[in-house]
């Protein structure tokens, strides 16, 4: 299946602290809370030594409001205090896709 409209992927790369400290249940939460935001599309994660969360957007528009959403900012500030090690955020425009196989 190939799907040409271009659409837009926020990559974040990141290194957890110890321990949970909260982190799964804000994980679903900010996925929740991610669906029904205008422009989403979807997300996709997998987490080892390093994780990697990309989410699916249909502007930079729709990116911008997601990272102003006052749920998202907590989640932010939670992160940065007690999640993560380190992280990167990557904002990249998809072009097309295709794929092989059902999941």
């Amino acid at each position: 299946m190939e799907f040409n409209k271009s659409y837009y992927a926020v990559i974040f790369t990141s290194v957890r602290t110890e321990g949970n400290h909260g982190y799964s249940e804000m994980a679903r939460i900010m996925e929740d809370t991610a669906k029904g935001q205008p422009g989403f599309i979807g997300v996709e994660s997998a987490r080892n030594d390093i994780g990697i969360t990309v989410s699916y957007w249909e502007s930079k528009e729709a990116i911008t409001a997601w990272k102003k959403n006052s749920e998202h900012l907590i989640a932010q500030r939670k992160g940065q205090k007690d999640w993560y090690k380190w992280y990167k955020v990557r904002i990249c425009k998809v072009e097309r896709e295709y794929d092989f196989g059902s999941l």
